[in-house]
């Protein structure tokens, strides 16, 4: 095979995998949305539920007793695949990035029909710079999974603050209590996001 085929092939191979990749991100995007859907749909009938027996109180405790765990747990599970989907979609990103750098470079020459002055950095600011986003700490706080993550750091708060009430816990102490939990459980989980994605894209 000489250069010119070899060039056709790599180019042609270079296309299908551009075409994956931009498949691969379509797909964990889709599965992003329908799992936070299904965890929030499931939180929204627990809460009609609870309204529906809230009129009787030999019935809300034994509900939410049965129900926050649930949540919770069905929550914790939503939020860490929600984080293995972000970190996918990031490196296909990179990968995708990385090929458009080859049709830029190699194809297009000296017309611009790319964001040259990313594409020929490597690193996953300048490929999440290419579709407007600045990535650092903070933005991940505009993910799915930092957003399950509240909803579960809310939920572990009330969690706790209904246990404290149960216990004789006076009502300020409980507000209190179930109020640092909730912080406490929302930090633990961003920080678990941070270190994740970071782990992975190095």
């Amino acid at each position: 095979m000489d250069d010119g085929d070899r060039e056709k092939a790599l180019l042609s191979a270079l296309t299908t995998e551009h075409f994956a990749l931009q498949t691969s991100r379509a797909g964990t995007i889709a599965e992003s949305t329908g799992r936070a859907t299904i965890f929030l749909s499931v939180l929204s009938a627990a809460l009609i539920g609870l309204g529906f027996v809230s009129g009787n109180d030999r019935v809300v405790r034994p509900y939410l007793a049965a129900v926050l765990p649930t949540l919770v747990v069905i929550g914790v599970l939503t939020f860490l695949r929600l984080v293995e989907t972000t970190v996918e979609n990031s490196l296909d990103l990179r990968r995708i990035q990385r090929i458009r750098a080859y049709y830029q470079h190699e194809l297009a020459g000296e017309r611009e029909f790319f964001a040259d002055a990313v594409i020929a950095d490597d690193s996953m600011q300048a490929a999440w710079s290419l579709v407007g986003t600045r990535p650092g700490r903070w933005e991940f706080l505009l993910t799915t999974a930092a957003l399950v993550g509240a909803v579960n750091a809310v939920l572990s708060g009330l969690g706790v603050a209904l246990v404290a009430g149960a216990l004789g816990a006076g009502t300020g102490l409980t507000v209190v209590v179930g109020v640092v939990v909730a912080f406490v459980a929302f930090g633990a989980q961003f920080t678990y996001i941070v270190r994740a994605t970071a782990r992975r894209m190095r």
